[in-house]
């Protein structure tokens, strides 16, 4: 296994392995996975784990994200014995050697589309490659979507690259990036800098409306699943606040820009702390991928939340009439 580590903020530890699983063999490795999962949460400083299938029309690649409190936490679990005999185990469902980045501090990986990309940075040119990922950022910023990077030095006994995590809205803004004709231009300019480098692609479309509590292991739930619950709470949050919260500042003579700038900031609060996470659990049997495992429940779960909307639209119309 080929191992890139890396120094942020002080803080929790986080690596990113990332590895290509046998075709036909999906259901086996996610079995091994949850096995995987149910160790690593008996080492101290656990705090949680997600798992990421591949992108649409991408290799069949995984990644799955361990969060420890500190690197000396994350350490200790990568380098146990009951790791290695989990990999053992594990060999015949792998398509080639995982690859993992450890990053020590910084922001959670798990709230927006982030790349995680490593580098191996030559000899003496430390400042360089730096003032370097300064021009990376600048440019970066003007393309939509990015939302911001950090750079984390190598971690001293652990390993030597360092490693760049870039986060934007959506996984298409991080796809134009990634292949955008500036990308390439500083890529080239930077050759001289670095040697070999990887990128590895995490996260879902909404990001920790759809975390499951603390530790949770589960895979992000579909993005038309995800799509369709942010819908039904999304609705009836904006309504209740055009016909009392608009109302009311509509009275008050507040320009319709900044009203609506106002119910932006309340619709999403509502969401965030309130209507978001009751969804999530209600509907944990049709989200979670690990307990979605037929049709009937796929079915059961889509109509369920069709029903809410046509009741949510009977109520609105019938008090709006």
């Amino acid at each position: 296994m080929s191992t890139r580590a890396s120094r942020g903020p002080s803080g929790s530890a986080t690596v990113v392995i990332s590895q290509r699983v046998r075709a036909g063999r999906d259901e086996d490795y996610k079995r091994w996975q949850d096995k995987t999962n149910e160790v690593a949460r008996g080492f101290d400083g656990f705090q949680g784990t997600e798992l990421y299938p591949p992108a649409s029309g991408e290799e069949n690649e995984w990644v799955v994200v361990f969060r420890f409190s500190r690197v000396e936490q994350l350490t200790e679990w990568l380098d146990s014995n009951a790791r290695r005999q989990l990999l053992d185990e594990g060999r015949p469902l792998f398509d080639g050697a995982p690859t993992q980045e450890v990053l020590s501090g910084g922001t959670p990986t798990e709230d927006v589309v982030t790349a995680v990309v490593s580098h191996e940075v030559r000899p003496g040119r430390e400042q360089e490659f730096m003032h370097w990922q300064d021009k990376i950022l600048k440019e970066q910023e003007r393309h939509p979507g990015f939302m911001g990077s950090e750079l984390f030095g190598p971690v001293k006994g652990v390993q030597d690259r360092w490693v760049v995590a870039f986060r934007f809205d959506t996984r298409e803004h991080l796809d134009e990036w990634l292949g955008s004709e500036a990308r390439e231009r500083l890529l080239t300019e930077g050759r001289k800098y670095f040697g070999s480098y990887d990128v590895r692609k995490i996260g879902s479309a909404f990001g920790a409306w759809f975390r499951f509590g603390e530790g949770a292991e589960e895979e992000a739930p579909s993005n038309w699943k995800q799509a369709m619950s942010v819908v039904l709470a999304l609705y009836p949050t904006v309504m209740i606040l055009n016909l009392t919260v608009g109302d009311w500042l509509g009275r008050l003579g507040v320009p319709g820009y900044l009203a609506l700038f106002i119910s932006n900031v309340l619709s999403v609060s509502v969401l965030t702390w309130l209507l978001m996470p009751l969804v999530t659990r209600a509907l944990a049997f049709w989200l979670l991928p690990a307990r979605a495992r037929s049709i009937r429940v796929h079915v059961a779960g889509a109509s369920l939340v069709a029903v809410c909307y046509l009741v949510i639209i009977a109520i609105f119309g019938l008090t709006t009439s």
